[in-house]
């Protein structure tokens, strides 16, 4: 994307893109949780899924960097992607079947299919409500701040919540269910998303968030535990399922919201539908 400007070739790029991010996250943690569980460490998932917000805020002080050095995008995208190949080099022998440890078979499934259901319906409810105020917030932060230079914090901070919350989920689990972490989550990102109707102007938005970016990844990491644990030995196709449903809701959310704004000229509505939503697939998840 750094060398090529042309909207169609973005749209191609991003597609391409879409689609590799949803075979990392599906392959990796299906792999990095085998893993573990053939070490008898499930304790340290929390550092698996805390990589997420790791690459989010080294990515985001990489883009201050480059702002503060006079930058632009065009350098951005080809430092970030420079640096994406490297880290792959880096890491690639750690996939090697060879050298992997042989994973532990997996529990057998427990839950009836409507279970099944439910958790992908659920997951991609997620995704519709966390794509909402991870698309928009920005928008309204735009109008809000009138320095321009503090947008460049918004993902360092944002990936700094994701990397705490992540590892503290991981703790939690010992005395909570992954079912009931995530039903938390979905409430938790529910007044997230909630909070600028309540709170209006900066405030408001900082902790929309918090909330938020404290909550997007620790949903993926108990989500696709929980899973492993319901479906067994057939948890990477659930888990790719989850992941359909989670994409088939990022999609929904923009094409929704460019509905409402359209139609109310705000995004109030658009903020009230999504904070429902994760209300209810808490609800369902918490209900058996």
């Amino acid at each position: 994307m750094g060398l090529e400007h042309d909207f169609l070739a973005w749209t191609l790029l991003r597609t391409i893109a879409g689609i590799a991010s949803a075979w990392v996250l599906v392959f990796v943690s299906a792999w990095a949780l085998e893993q573990l569980a053939a070490q008898g460490r499930p304790g340290l998932s929390g550092i698996v899924y805390a990589g997420v917000g790791t690459g989010i805020a080294v990515a985001g002080g990489a883009c201050l960097i480059l702002m503060r050095v006079g930058a632009g995008s065009t350098a951005a995208w080809l430092v970030l992607g420079v640096a994406s190949l490297a880290a792959t080099a880096v890491l690639w022998s750690a996939f090697d079947e060879q050298t992997s440890i042989p994973a532990v078979a997996a529990p057998a499934a427990r839950a009836p299919a409507g279970e099944f259901w439910k958790l992908v319906v659920c997951y991609g409810i997620y995704g519709y409500g966390y794509i909402i105020p991870a698309t928009f917030l920005p928008v309204m932060a735009r109008e809000a701040i009138a320095d321009q230079s503090l947008f460049g914090w918004a993902w360092p901070v944002f990936g700094a919540a994701a990397v705490a919350s992540t590892l503290a989920a991981a703790r939690l689990a010992r005395f909570m269910s992954h079912r009931s972490i995530w039903a938390a989550c979905h409430l938790l990102m529910a007044l997230g998303v909630a909070v600028p109707l309540l709170l209006p102007g900066l405030a408001g938005i900082l902790l929309a968030a918090l909330l938020v970016g404290g909550t997007f990844v620790v949903i993926t990491q108990v989500g696709l535990q929980e899973a492993r644990s319901v479906a067994g030995a057939q948890a990477r196709r659930l888990i790719a399922a989850m992941t359909s449903a989670f994409a088939l809701g990022q999609i929904a959310g923009p094409v929704s919201v460019s509905y409402l704004v359209g139609a109310q000229g705000g995004f109030e509505r658009a903020l009230a539908v999504a904070a429902a939503l994760l209300t209810l697939s808490a609800l369902a998840l918490i209900r058996r």
